[in-house]
């Protein structure tokens, strides 16, 4: 910690030097215009009488959707079985098809760090960084509208998250416990199923219902882009204005949500 000598010859303890003081409020500088040329930028392609009017409508779409059209709940079962259906599927496609991307990410259990490795945590990579609507978008124009499109690009967007969490759980086991078993003269398969395998069960079976549980809320909107479930009902209906639906569907989705976040959370402590 710095000390500065008043003119009494006093010491004075600081908490920074001068210089780490003009670095600081420089850095500040810094991070004020940035955000100043951000908001002049923002501001240039913002129509303001529509942002000043947004209260207004809101009031207004929210007195058109209420009360919700009851009615139409019938159709909405088979819809809403589709979306549990593309979230489960696809959570365990992703899960099936993650493992030996973590056993190949995982520095302690992958064939070649050099070669092996990079292309595994590439597919992790790759999986991450694109949004499931994104990737719903794509399929839609490779294999067409429907369910499979959506289970699809459930699957795809869930496998980086499952391999990026599971090998890291991978790479935090106890090498005692491998060794112990390696000494027996198991081979290489054998100590996967024998020595990681047990270690990585809880971490592994805590994943597939947090996963499970976000998959939920992904697959509620993949119908805006076609990709099936009860998205498709949300976006023909704020199509046709029909907001009394709309109200509906919201409805329906926020409990579905709820149930599952419920149905995860107690998953969760039993396994915990």
């Amino acid at each position: 910690m710095p000390v500065s000598t008043l003119s009494s010859g006093q010491a004075v303890w600081q908490i920074r030097t001068r210089n780490q003081t003009l670095l600081r409020w420089f850095a500040y500088l810094i991070a004020v215009a940035v955000f100043v040329w951000c908001w002049q930028r923002i501001s240039e392609v913002t129509t303001w009488l529509f942002f000043f009017d947004a209260p207004r409508i809101a009031a207004d779409i929210g007195s058109r959707a209420w009360p919700p059209r009851w009615s139409y709940i019938e159709k909405l079962w088979w819809p809403m079985w589709d979306t549990l259906n593309i979230a489960t599927l696809g959570t365990i496609l992703a899960l099936i098809m993650a493992v030996p991307v973590a056993f190949l990410a995982a520095r302690n259990t992958t064939p070649s760090a050099i070669f092996v490795r990079p292309v595994a945590l590439l597919i992790i990579v790759s999986s991450r960084s694109i949004n499931s609507l994104i990737w719903a978008l794509l399929l839609v124009s490779i294999i067409g509208p429907g369910v499979a499109a959506g289970l699809t690009a459930i699957a795809i967007r869930s496998i980086g998250f499952c391999a990026k969490l599971l090998y890291e759980a991978i790479e935090e086991i106890d090498p005692r416990q491998v060794e112990a078993i390696t000494a027996t003269g198991a081979n290489r398969w054998q100590v996967m199923a024998y020595g990681i395998a047990p270690q990585i069960m809880p971490a592994f079976a805590g994943l597939a219902v947090f996963r499970w549980d976000i998959n939920i809320r992904e697959s509620t909107v993949l119908g805006l882009v076609g990709a099936g479930g009860i998205g498709l009902q949300l976006s023909s209906s704020l199509n046709t204005l029909a907001w009394p639906q709309v109200a509906l569907i919201l409805i329906v989705i926020l409990v579905a949500v709820i149930i599952s976040e419920l149905v995860s959370a107690k998953v969760r402590g039993a396994i915990i």
